[in-house]
């Protein structure tokens, strides 16, 4: 531990767990993605979340988290972040924001993906059937993310995250005369032996540096995107966020893994090899 954070530092083999975590959470995102088609529920997406996480030998770490009452956050359209699966149907144009953890061993990993949903099942980006404004927000917010993460590798401190995740989708909204809002209520986070540690991975430029990236810290990298202001507000239901003015809104997540010759997405399957070197970053493969 260090800082008056107490940021949790991680070793080598306790990066390896978390990796393990971090494909199961993958693999989830994978089946629900896989299996979603216009017709089904929510609850319907969060049965395949749970059936996965178990056949994995992990558990979820959203069950039950303060009260939470299923294994995965499904938000859609409006919704931004901790929609509450349950009998809303599925219908196709639905932007789809799925956030999925798992623990093995006590270590801990947490990803989030948004898709639109299409007559068949989730589309590809850049698919034709999607609406065009709907599926740029949704590449928007994933490459805002990929360039927080690449900061990581980059950057000396938490802080330039969340500049470097402003400066992408600013660079988005340009390209395609867009206005995007980032939501800044709520941020991303360290992960370990909890699933939310200190510190808090911000998503906008401020004037704090945040802490000092060092070896053996673990972040979730997290923006959510909205195609209007970025304001929310919370639903009775005391979990579900949605956008103030009702905008449609895109999250996406993943786990990152800082060592000592580079950084490594835990949460996904080739390590964020793919997307990162396309940004000049090579990942540090743990498999």
């Amino acid at each position: 531990m260090f800082g008056r954070e107490r940021v949790e530092l991680k070793t080598l083999d306790q990066v390896r767990v978390m990796r393990r975590a971090g494909l199961v959470v993958a693999g989830v995102h994978a089946a629900v993605r896989a299996a979603a088609r216009p017709g089904m529920t929510t609850a319907d997406l969060d049965a395949v979340a749970a059936r996965t996480i178990a056949e994995a030998g992990a558990t979820s770490n959203f069950l039950g988290y303060h009260g939470f009452p299923a294994s995965i956050c499904t938000s859609v359209n409006d919704e931004v972040i901790h929609g509450i699966p349950g009998s809303r149907v599925l219908e196709a144009g639905d932007v789809v924001s799925v956030d999925a953890g798992a623990v093995v061993d006590g270590w801990h990993g947490d990803a989030a993906a948004t898709f639109v949903l299409g007559a068949d099942g989730a589309l590809a980006p850049g698919s034709a059937e999607a609406d065009p404004a709907d599926d740029a927000l949704v590449r928007a917010t994933e490459a805002a993310m990929w360039a927080g993460i690449a900061a990581l590798a980059a950057g000396s401190r938490v802080g330039d995250v969340g500049r470097a995740v402003e400066a992408a989708v600013e660079v988005a909204g340009a390209a395609t005369g867009a206005v995007y809002g980032i939501v800044e209520e709520y941020v991303g986070h360290g992960i370990g032996t909890a699933m939310h540690q200190p510190p808090d991975v911000l998503n906008y430029a401020t004037s704090d540096r945040g802490a000092r990236l060092r070896a053996g810290m673990c972040l979730c990298v997290e923006p959510m995107i909205s195609r209007g202001s970025g304001a929310t507000r919370e639903l009775e239901d005391g979990w579900t966020v949605v956008t103030a003015d009702g905008a449609r809104a895109a999250h996406w997540e993943h786990s990152v893994a800082i060592l000592e010759g580079g950084i490594t997405v835990l949460t996904a399957v080739d390590g964020g090899a793919e997307r990162l070197g396309a940004l000049g970053v090579e990942v540090v493969r743990l498999d």
